[in-house]
């Protein structure tokens, strides 16, 4: 099993889905790493050699952040947008979209599940 930037890539898939499964790569990055370690997108991971896994990792490190790298800078970039109370922060930190959708009908993911009405008792006339 090929191990890149900290992540066990799975053995039977073809090396463009693999480098996928890296935080920060998705399908045009992967293939661009694969194109200039001059590497056969097709070929299964389980059927690289050291060299090629080696190519890829070099890559990977000149190409720019993934994995923890990358989720620092995104939680840092978050934490900066609550702290200096920005909009957006405002909205990270209520757990709200962030992003200008409306949540009067929808943004079930992003809020949780419903929060129904109890209804109330009745008071009973009091008997006297």
């Amino acid at each position: 099993m090929a191990r890149i930037a900290g992540v066990d890539l799975p053995r039977n898939k073809h090396v463009n889905i693999a480098l996928t499964y890296i935080y920060g790569i998705g399908n045009s990055r992967a293939a661009h790493i694969l194109d200039l370690a001059k590497v056969e997108a097709m070929k299964k991971v389980q059927d690289l050699g050291e060299d090629e896994v080696n190519r890829i990792r070099q890559v990977i490190e000149s190409e720019g952040q993934v994995e923890g790298d990358l989720r620092k800078e995104t939680s840092m970039n978050i934490k900066r947008l609550i702290e200096i109370g920005s909009y957006r922060g405002y909205r990270h930190r209520r757990n709200l979209p962030v992003r200008g959708q409306r949540t009067h009908t929808n943004a079930r993911t992003r809020k949780g599940p419903r929060k129904g009405t109890v209804a109330q008792k009745k008071k009973s006339a009091a008997k006297t």
